[in-house]
């Protein structure tokens, strides 16, 4: 009976380790910081430097960025009141526009990191969603705020918001995005993310 006791404690204790440890893998905090280290990796690698491995590079750093933003959600944020207008091929539409735009205009900021230290300070949870503050420190002791915003979408956090300084990534899309639907239309808007991420793919 002692043995079987021991044993079933032994059992109870593994599953309890072993779902913390999953839990832990999984938390917003872990998923924010494989991504970016995942993207630090790429570079900071000089082979992905070297000019024969920009394409190899530009798809590593895609691949990494849209392994945890969730671009479809963060383009209907970012078109606020104007999402449920559209029709569904119109969504379809500026969703590929936006993430396109979204991942080429990240990958031309994230390529000119210099090891910059990046520390994580804290993590809440309310539900499904989430938000993880961290700074980012240069060589000269230069700090700047890096805030995320995430949700739990079946059983993985993925970010939908990026706050730097305190200014939030989506909400200053969607002032830029109200205008201009305002001024000159929806049409007009589609036309100049189109433009804008032809220029930034040519640079």
């Amino acid at each position: 009976m002692v043995f079987r006791n021991i044993i079933y404690f032994m059992i109870v204790l593994f599953a309890l380790c072993f779902n913390e440890l999953a839990m832990a893998q999984t938390s917003p905090t872990g998923e924010v910081k494989k991504a970016v280290d995942e993207v630090v990796s790429i570079v900071s690698s000089q082979e992905m430097k070297k000019p024969e491995n920009k394409e190899k590079r530009q798809k590593g750093l895609k691949e990494a960025i849209g392994a945890i933003f969730d671009f479809s959600e963060m383009a209907k944020l970012s078109l606020g009141r104007y999402w449920d207008e559209r029709t569904s091929d119109e969504k379809n539409e500026f969703v590929q526009v936006f993430e396109t735009l979204l991942e080429n205009t990240y990958s031309k900021k994230i390529e000119s990191y210099k090891n910059e230290k990046i520390v994580y300070l804290k993590e809440t949870v309310d539900g499904n969603s989430s938000e993880v503050k961290s700074k980012v420190v240069t060589s000269k002791h230069d700090e700047y705020a890096i805030d995320y915003r995430l949700f739990n979408k079946g059983g993985k956090w993925v970010i939908h918001d990026v706050s730097i300084e305190g200014i939030s990534l989506g909400a200053n899309y969607r002032t830029q995005f109200d205008k201009i639907i305002r001024s000159e239309g929806y049409t007009a808007l589609i036309k100049k993310l189109n433009s804008k991420r032809k220029d930034i793919v040519a640079q």
